[in-house]
């Protein structure tokens, strides 16, 4: 899953000026860092969806994302 995220969704996400980040997957629960655009995006449940639609596509596996908001990088030292 890690591998899919990174390689896959990842990129994906970054043509949009968002940034997502693996953190854990267990039980079917795909935590995930979203950090640039996405951080403040309003409509951040359609990007879930749409990752949740790609993984069944790809790796015909159901699962729930756990979506934690960071800041963006260049604020974290503020």
């Amino acid at each position: 899953m890690e591998d899919y995220i990174c390689n896959t969704i990842a990129p994906r996400v970054q043509g949009d000026g968002g940034w997502v980040e693996f953190v854990s997957y267990q039980d079917h629960i795909l935590t995930l860092n979203f950090r640039g655009e996405c951080s403040k995006c309003t409509i951040l449940d359609r990007c879930l969806d749409w990752i949740c639609q790609e993984v069944k596509r790809d790796l015909q596996e159901e699962i729930t994302i756990h979506p934690i908001r960071l800041k963006p990088f260049f604020w974290d030292n503020k």
